[in-house]
Order: C-alpha cells, then structure tokens, then sequence
C-alpha cells in the first residue's frame, strides 16, 4: 500500500495547486490513500467550502493542528465529519474528533490519529505520548495500520513521537513548519517517519507569507492580515510504502513538486 500525505495547505492558492497536482501525483506514486493538512487553508484555519474543495482535490481525510479553530464557523462542519481531524489530544469537550479509522484499499484498515505538541504551542492540550497509547489501545484489534500525525514546533518532539511509536504505527510524520525537513527513513522496528511534510502554497513566500509583509513585522511593524503572495506555487509531502502483512513501513520518499 502506497500512502501519500500532503503539508500544509496554505490559503486559495495552496487550493489551487493541490487542485492542478494532488491526481497527478496519486497517478504517478500509485497512492492507495491520501491525507492532507489543511489547517492554514483560510490563512488562520479552514472554511467548511476550503475542506470540501480539498476533498475534492482528491484527500481521504483532512488533518488540522493549532489553527483548528481559527474560524469558528467550522465547528459545526468538525461535527459532522468523520475524516476531518482535529489533535486527538485538546479538551474532551472540543468538537469533533482527533482520530478515526478508514478503508484503505484490499480491506485494509486505517487508524488515523492527529496529535499537537506542547512545545512553545501556547496551548494546553494533554500529553500527545499518553494521548497516542489510549488510542492505540482502545482501538486494539479495530484496524490493521496505525498512522499517526503530530502537529508540533520542536522537532525534538515530533522525533521523539517517531521513536516512542516506532513498531507500533506504520507511519509518523510532523507538520506545522512548513518548512520540509531532509530526514524521511525507516526507522529501526518499522516506522516510516519525517520530522516535517512541508507545506503546499506560494513558492516565493516565509511560511506562505508575503516576504515584504514578515519581514516589515520582524522589524517591528504594526500586524495585519497576512497576505498570500501570488505567483508559482509547490506541493510538498511524502509517499510511504507499507506492508499490509506486518502493518509497518518499507520505505519513505519526500514530495516536492513545484
């Protein structure tokens, strides 16, 4: 089985480009399965139209991080839907869910999970580690892969979530930098992992930024709406190879297609 995850869908024109790419690159990787994160599609969050748009790129399910609720108006989506994740490991009480388990292709079952770090988040969710065990095993015996996404900003800790979960998921990968990281690998029990996916949005940019606009606020002028530059765009994201007979990962290869 082919798994294909996307980085962070940053505004209309990260849109576009999943848009004018995503069914090329399933084709060309032969990927079974598709997650997207899509938390940054509105800039700061995502609209239920921006999600539906997404699936209609080609995702199976849609990850989000700490930007979940960055517009409100999609709590009622959250609710509603099944393959729209936000972090596992928030309040009990937020809407919608952090994990879900899927079909994937020749009866496969898919246990998804999206985490958030702790790291310099200003947050304060749950223990991701401990979040990842209660999943795991409430859901013994549900599924037959194990994936699992943490949204963070320390690499420390994505890196450690990769070790703690190594042969016990098929796939960990981190997102939130946007910023794609040149250590995807096996790890030693059988985990695919890579510290960040990248992001998929304006080539020329900081982060999806305007430069001229992060620059000016690094230099200490007023904030305003971040504004997404136009011009050529990128895809980012990484394909892993499982193997339905142990439920782990044989091989990871980085996407980065401009």
């Amino acid at each position: 089985m082919k798994l294909l995850v996307i980085g962070d869908v940053v505004g209309e024109a990260g849109i576009d480009a999943l848009h004018g790419l995503l069914r090329r690159i399933k084709r060309d990787t032969g990927a079974d399965f598709v997650i997207v994160n899509g938390e940054n599609a509105a800039g700061n969050g995502v609209l239920s139209r921006q999600a539906d748009d997404i699936f209609a790129a080609g995702a199976d399910v849609i990850t989000l991080g700490n930007h979940v609720f960055g517009k409100q108006q999609i709590v009622p989506y959250l609710d509603s839907r099944s393959d729209v994740l936000r972090p596992a490991n928030l309040a009990p009480q937020s809407p919608g869910r952090g994990w879900g388990i899927y079909d994937g292709p020749q009866g496969m079952r898919l246990l998804v999970m999206n985490l958030i770090g702790r790291c310099d988040m200003k947050f304060g969710p749950d223990n991701p580690f401990l979040c990842a065990d209660r999943i795991l095993k409430e859901n013994e015996g549900m599924y037959d892969v194990a994936l699992a996404e943490i949204h963070a900003n320390a690499t420390s800790e994505k890196l450690a979530m990769g070790y703690y979960l190594d042969g016990r998921a098929a796939a960990v990968w981190g997102t939130h930098t946007h910023v794609q990281t040149a250590d995807e690998r096996v790890n030693p029990k059988g985990t695919g992992y890579i510290t960040d996916l990248g992001m998929t949005g304006p080539i020329r940019s900081v982060l999806g930024v305007e430069p001229e606009q992060s620059v000016e606020s690094f230099l200490g002028g007023l904030p305003g709406r971040y504004r997404n530059p136009n011009g050529p765009c990128k895809l980012q994201g990484a394909v892993f190879t499982l193997d339905s007979a142990t439920g782990l990962c044989t091989a990871v290869e980085r996407v980065d297609i401009r």
